[in-house]
């Protein structure tokens, strides 16, 4: 097996419930300290209060936090739209060789592509549903398409590994990656750098979620053959990675 391979295996998420069993904290042990021991030379700087030159930035990552409880309430087009734009739009691109996009990603690859279960949204039917921000370089609009109908409840909660909460949330995101657009620069280091990219994804759709007045819930525990399948992803050379529900939040 070349490294590429071992790296991408090691990306994707086989068996999560049972390294969960596995681990530390299901034996009992202690968790771990939330920092370092601090020295002696201990300095505390003044307060940032009033140091944002966007004061509301500041209220916006108060404002973050992972909701698991939505009230049923519709999400409107123009919202799933900035959720789209905000973590994959086009913005612009160099050549035909990278794309500039609200995320950053090392070396402009952004090997990701968002597929969606809308449950719940105005003007939409119920569904599985796939972004195509090619459509719309340098635009505030989104097109996708219809893949397929929703899954009923007990699919969508299986694909979670039975986090059954998923269903009550209007939109749940499946981010997929095409490992090649990163390896094509990076080669064989280039799994690293995709992980740190897809924090940074995963970052903005919270604060998008929570500007909106929306909440979300990113989702590392997830069926990784079940996701693949219901999206046909053939796991090899496209793959889901990473899960987030939002919707909005019962309080």
């Amino acid at each position: 097996m070349s490294q590429i391979e071992q790296n991408r295996r090691f990306m994707q998420c086989p068996a999560f419930g049972e390294a969960m069993s596995q681990s530390d904290q299901s034996k009992g042990i202690p968790a771990p300290p939330f920092g370092k021991t601090p020295g002696a030379n201990v300095i505390t700087l003044p307060s940032f209060a009033g140091a944002l030159r966007m004061p509301l930035y500041e209220d916006l990552l108060d404002a973050r936090r992972s909701k698991r409880k939505f009230i049923d309430k519709p999400m409107t087009q123009a919202q799933l739209a900035f959720m789209l734009w905000s973590t994959q739009g086009i913005q612009n691109t160099v050549g035909d060789v990278a794309t500039r996009r609200p995320v950053p990603s090392g070396g402009s690859r952004h090997p990701f592509e968002t597929y969606f279960a809308v449950k719940s949204v105005e003007g939409l039917d119920p569904g599985l549903y796939h972004y195509l921000p090619d459509l719309n370089r340098g635009e505030k609009i989104c097109s996708i398409e219809r893949l397929a109908d929703l899954p009923d409840d007990e699919t969508i909660s299986q694909m979670v590994v039975g986090q059954k909460w998923v269903t009550s949330a209007q939109v749940v995101f499946f981010y997929s990656c095409i490992p090649y657009k990163a390896e094509w620069r990076y080669a064989e280091h280039a799994h690293r750098v995709v992980l740190i990219d897809l924090g940074h994804l995963g970052q903005n759709a919270m604060l998008s979620a929570a500007a909106l007045e929306l909440g979300s819930c990113c989702i590392a525990a997830y069926d990784q053959k079940l996701c693949d399948k219901i999206f046909a992803l053939d796991g090899i050379d496209e793959y889901t990675v990473y899960v987030i529900a939002v919707g909005y939040p019962a309080d």
